[in-house]
């Protein structure tokens, strides 16, 4: 799963410094019986929502086209702050 997720990281990080959205975390876990693709974003002085929008727009066909995990999944992009209220 490393190696998947490493490589999504590679594809995803320029694609976001190319629009001055930091990739702060990818990750692949199962919660609530349910596996969510989950892209932590952030951005010098925080993220609004048109970002987190115009970022998932830019990540979806990155994602599709690697088609790395077979499960089905909800890819939920989401900002390093909502991400620190989560209780993991």
């Amino acid at each position: 799963m490393e190696e998947k997720l490493k490589k999504l990281d590679e594809r995803i990080r320029p694609v976001m410094e190319e629009h001055d959205i930091i990739l702060d975390n990818i990750e692949y876990v199962f919660e609530n019986k349910h596996y969510f693709l989950r892209i932590t974003l952030d951005k010098v002085n925080g993220i609004d929502l048109d970002t987190i929008v115009e970022a998932t727009n830019l990540i979806n066909p990155i994602v599709d086209e690697l088609d790395l995990f077979e499960e089905s999944y909800i890819m939920d992009v989401i900002s390093k702050e909502r991400s620190d209220d989560y209780e993991w």
